[in-house]
């Protein structure tokens, strides 16, 4: 079968319609898998935000956040490196599994909510995305995201909760895009975590790439680690593997790191403390919107479960602080703006905020080593 994605005299909108039923996963995937996104015409990200525009005009309008300007240093002299981190609820969780009782069934359709994921990750066009529970990727994500220039990697979770929702799509996992015209790819490892020795069901995703314009190496990592209460140690020992191989990859903090992610974890607990006290000289990028420069926000997550509200900080960027700068970050959503009946809405699509941060290298990062 040929699966065509459309050609450049076609409408877009009949590209991103092809992406809307989770049933053309089933139909479509094999062949999502072998396409060389090279082979696909490229799409202009103000005709994509466009047709999500169309999709959504019946929906109140995005929230506004701005950044908050952070640079103390004298200006660098390349373009800042902007990194998004999101935990874009899985569509078989959301719809099946995770009872957020104050959002309406009709806030979660995939058709309009996949506009609002888009739409979010259009406004602030992130050089690298990082993205946790993806379950529409072969359907949705690498098609389109490959188009606007993105080189894409997904790794699944082994046994995805997802897989148990009737109708699913698939399983979920970590997947990480990156602009090719800014950056190109040295190496890539799919990490299976583990925990008191055994592999676990969490992953993650580590690339190492060298920078167009300034010839500099670095690492990039995504990862979404073990929910709920009472699994404080397990998380903190998959938060031990996960450190340990970046030590491996970064040659002990040579090259400069970034890691996203879906922690699970608040700052309270023992896996925070470990990255923050690891080797690697790591610091969280979102400290610095606090007046101190020393606390978490207060929230990346909010939502309303049968058991009642669950407000969060769980979402992290870190940081190698001797080898980057960040110059500016995303300010979150008030509790105006997320209003009472919390995360997901008709307004936004996740339970979780997306966390955008733009970076700047050091001009002499081996001084403060």
């Amino acid at each position: 079968a040929v699966c065509s994605m459309g050609n450049s005299t076609s409408r877009l909108y009949s590209v991103l319609a092809k992406t809307l039923s989770s049933g053309a996963v089933s139909q479509h995937q094999d062949c999502l898998e072998q396409l060389d996104s090279a082979q696909l015409d490229p799409i202009d990200p103000r005709d994509l935000l466009e047709e999500c525009q169309i999709v959504l005009q019946k929906r109140p309008p995005r929230f506004r956040r701005n950044f908050v300007n952070l640079k103390k240093n004298p200006a660098s002299n390349h373009r800042p490196i902007r990194v998004m981190q999101w935990n874009i609820l899985a569509q078989a969780l959301g719809e099946g599994k995770d009872n957020f009782v104050q959002c309406p069934m009709e806030a979660l359709k995939w058709e309009e909510r996949k506009c609002l994921i888009l739409e979010e990750i259009l406004a602030y066009k992130p050089d690298i995305l990082c993205l946790q529970e993806v379950d529409h990727y072969f359907d949705t994500f690498e098609p389109l995201l490959s188009r606007l220039g993105y080189q894409c990697t997904f790794f699944p979770k082994p046994w995805s909760p997802c897989l148990d929702v009737e109708h699913n799509n698939g399983p979920d996992g970590c997947a990480m895009f990156f602009l090719k015209e800014r950056f190109e790819l040295v190496n890539s490892a799919n990490i299976r975590l583990t925990a008191m020795k055994l592999k676990t069901n969490q992953v993650a995703i580590a690339q190492t790439l060298k920078c167009h314009e300034t010839g500099r190496l670095f690492c990039i990592a995504v990862t979404h680690l073990k929910a709920r209460t009472g699994w404080e140690r397990f998380r903190s020992a998959q938060g031990c593997d996960l450190l340990q191989n970046l030590k491996n990859i970064t040659q002990g903090a040579k090259i400069p790191l970034i890691v996203c992610g879906d922690f699970n974890a608040e700052p309270t607990e023992e896996v925070y403390r470990e990255f923050s006290n690891s080797s690697l000289n790591l610091n969280s990028a979102y400290k610095l919107l606090s007046p101190d420069g020393q606390s978490e926000p207060p929230y990346t997550t909010w939502k309303i479960r049968p058991s009642g509200e669950c407000r969060h900080t769980l979402d992290y960027i870190w940081y190698s602080q001797h080898a980057l700068n960040v110059t500016s970050a995303l300010g979150l959503l008030t509790e105006e703006q997320i209003g009472p009946n919390r995360l997901p809405s008709f307004n936004y699509p996740s339970d979780h905020l997306s966390l955008v941060c733009d970076f700047s290298f050091n001009q002499d990062p081996d001084r403060l080593l």
